[in-house]
């Protein structure tokens, strides 16, 4: 079976392996294990994905190496970059094309550290081609049912946020009457709180509200840690989705940004995620329900 595919160039001077040795290790491969002998010396470059390809066409291509990147105008900078430091004001410009559009629907550029050595940069222009389509959830929550547990400590905080997440559960379909909002006295009850809730299976996904502000109590970091643990171990014991809405902040003010005022609403942005994983759960019950009637 095969297991690789490795692409060898052999170097014409010493002074050309340095430069191309050079101009690669900028551009953020993963080194491979060089070796260095007597009789020989090599340097490899290692991606995640290799390819050959055979083209029938009259064009020729730019290159015969076409090196697929994620951020190609960044890539570009790296080469420009290399090239300006190794070659005059007036070559370096030459050694590197127009970034252009294909009839293939990607971007790319051609880069020439070697006179007659070129190698294409390229990148799709949909970032999604020649890749699976995930599975997500949706932003519709008819027929969800909701827990969100909030804290009384630092009200001032909470009670905005309980305000945007019931804004986003009720924006995107949820009836009121399937919203149940139970009030502990601080972030250390939530997972008490959200595990009870969690067991009763009553709920689709439980959203929890706290904020804790590090200038308020010494024991800040211990609380937050638990609380965390505590939230994620109950999600992970009842199957039942947690979205984390604690804010930890350094002073009130960011608490208040993070609450709706300069930052965005964190309880809207947790009741956004619990109804996007709500989705997701039964979007893939539906997938193993459909794979086992399929089979048998």
């Amino acid at each position: 079976m095969i297991k690789g595919i490795t692409l060898v160039r052999q170097t014409s001077t010493p002074a050309v392996y340095d430069t191309l040795v050079s101009f690669f290790s900028v551009l953020g491969f993963e080194d491979g294990k060089s070796w260095d002998f007597e009789a020989s010396r090599g340097r490899p470059f290692l991606a995640p994905l290799g390819n050959l390809e055979f083209v029938d066409g009259t064009s020729r291509a730019a290159a015969d190496t076409f090196i697929e990147v994620t951020s190609l105008d960044a890539v570009r900078q790296v080469v420009e970059v290399w090239l300006a430091k190794h070659l005059s004001a007036a070559e370096a410009p030459k050694r590197i094309s127009e970034t252009i559009e294909t009839s293939w629907k990607s971007r790319v550029f051609t880069a020439e550290p070697i006179p007659g050595t070129s190698f294409a940069f390229w990148e799709w222009a949909d970032p999604l081609a020649g890749k699976p389509v995930a599975l997500e959830g949706d932003l519709t929550a008819q027929g969800m049912k909701f827990a969100i547990i909030v804290a009384r400590w630092n009200s001032v905080i909470t009670d905005r946020l309980l305000q945007g997440a019931l804004d986003c559960l009720y924006r995107s379909g949820v009836r009121k009457d399937q919203v149940n909002i139970l009030r502990v006295p601080g972030a250390w009850e939530i997972p008490s709180a959200a595990r009870g809730v969690a067991e009763t299976k009553l709920v689709d996904a439980v959203i929890t509200l706290g904020c804790l502000i590090r200038g308020e109590t010494a024991h800040y970091e211990a609380i937050y840690n638990e609380v965390a643990r505590g939230i994620g171990q109950s999600q992970q014991d009842t199957g039942i989705p947690h979205t984390f809405g604690v804010l930890t902040t350094e002073t009130l003010e960011q608490a208040l940004d993070r609450a709706g005022l300069k930052a965005g609403n964190k309880g809207f942005e947790a009741a956004s995620a619990a109804i996007e994983m709500v989705s997701l759960h039964r979007k893939v019950a539906a997938n193993a329900a459909q794979k086992v009637e399929s089979s048998s």
